[in-house]
């Protein structure tokens, strides 16, 4: 990564440090990821942290209907019923404690997200990428609601301000499906194969890292600057 990406000094005098996140939103560990890394900003002087968010697709041959969350994790990973319960039990109190809400159930279901991606696009064209992507997050983890469905995408995207119709019109044209098949490969290509997955200046760092260890890697990347 160029260093004109890694950061500049904004007209305060702070550091501004690119944090690159590739993620996908039917991720759980993509939102605990985000939360800790809004924590590790808190403790961090005179480094200002701009995220920039990048689709990255768990299931991309996920059929439009989806499948059921727990029968899919555990065909997926090989693991038992019992196994899939305790990793969801430790996702609810890793949300917990970042004041994340998951409300796993019975009929959770994983769900296609290239719709949800193209909204992603659409809205960081407009300023509020990080608005729709919590957004996002929170209906499919929270409310359990259908993210592969146009008219919840529609939806979400007038609550955070994005106009209905113009969202509508792009998802329905797929105007930003290439672009976002193309970023897809753009990270793939530089070698990222699970998320979340944070660039930040010249390190690639893997999995929902402790807030403490996404401070060390920022500070680094602006002391490099």
């Amino acid at each position: 990564m160029a260093a004109s990406e890694q950061g500049v000094q904004s007209a305060s005098g702070m550091q501004i440090v690119t944090v690159n996140m590739v993620s996908d939103v039917v991720c759980p560990w993509c939102i605990v990821g985000y939360q800790r890394l809004q924590e590790a900003i808190k403790t961090l002087d005179n480094i200002e942290v701009d995220i920039k968010f990048h689709p990255f697709e768990l299931n991309p041959n996920m059929p439009e209907e989806g499948q059921n969350l727990r029968e899919h994790i555990m065909e997926k990973y090989g693991i038992s019923e019992q196994q899939s319960a305790q990793n969801r039990a430790r996702l609810v109190e890793a949300g917990e404690q970042l004041g994340f809400s998951f409300n796993f159930t019975d009929d959770s279901r994983m769900q296609n997200t290239f719709k949800a991606h193209q909204l992603i696009h659409f809205a960081a064209e407009n300023g509020l990428e990080e608005e729709m992507k919590l957004a996002l997050f929170n209906a499919y983890f929270t409310d359990g609601k259908n993210i592969n469905d146009l008219g919840v995408l529609v939806a979400l995207a007038q609550t955070v301000g994005l106009d209905k119709s113009e969202a509508e019109q792009a998802l329905k044209s797929e105007k930003y499906a290439q672009a976002v098949r193309e970023e897809e490969a753009l990270w793939m290509q530089r070698g990222i194969q699970s998320v979340p997955t944070f660039v930040i200046g010249n390190q690639g760092v893997a999995g929902a890292q402790e807030p403490a260890t996404l401070a060390a890697f920022i500070a680094q990347a602006a002391s490099q600057q």
